[in-house]
């Protein structure tokens, strides 16, 4: 692994300022950590997984336009070649062709987190008592988290071979842990 956390960590402090993207990046790191040990090659792998997670949207807030053109050069240059194609391919409007585990899991992973982050939020008791059958309920629900692209969801847990409730719950069990760091626990 050449790319240490640290290291991808200042990038993603230095190019994203808001607290919310901020911590949307490091809860799709949380998951990505636990995916390399149930999607991946394991242990092995969770560290360099978890960078993907970390910096798939690192430069969005600051060049939008450009987003993921500046992540995926910086990733080439410090020699991940895997990352950038993963953060590439996670990107769909690119058409980059999801071709190893890593590509399939960030794109299952991605905006799944988000959209369960944002069930989350609504909820008193936050991501504690959260399920996946109400997660479900809610992707059904176009208004809610408007933004979350459904048809990503859908082809991302279909590109793993999983089940989509079983992939829900598997990111759920991923962030409970870290309810606390993410924003997660709820009102009561």
């Amino acid at each position: 692994m050449g790319l240490a956390r640290e290291a991808a960590w200042t990038k993603l402090c230095a190019w994203t300022e808001s607290e919310s993207l901020r911590k949307h990046a490091r809860a799709v790191e949380i998951v990505m950590r636990a995916a390399a040990e149930r999607y991946g090659p394991g242990a092995s792998d969770v560290e360099r997984w978890g960078i993907a997670g970390l910096l798939h949207d690192a430069d969005y807030e600051r060049w939008p336009e450009d987003h993921p053109k500046r992540i995926v050069a910086w990733l080439e240059a410090e020699g991940e070649p895997e990352i950038a194609h993963a953060v590439s391919a996670h990107y769909t409007k690119w058409q980059v062709p999801h071709e190893t585990a890593l590509d399939r899991a960030l794109l299952a992973c991605d905006e799944l987190t988000g959209f369960i982050v944002a069930c989350a939020l609504v909820r008193p008791e936050g991501v504690r008592t959260l399920a996946s059958k109400s997660v479900l309920k809610k992707l059904k629900d176009r208004a809610f988290a408007a933004k979350v692209e459904r048809a990503e969801v859908h082809a991302g847990a279909e590109g793993l071979g999983v089940e989509l409730a079983d992939h829900v719950q598997f990111v759920i069990d991923a962030l409970r842990p870290h309810a606390r760091e993410l924003g997660l626990e709820g009102r009561g």
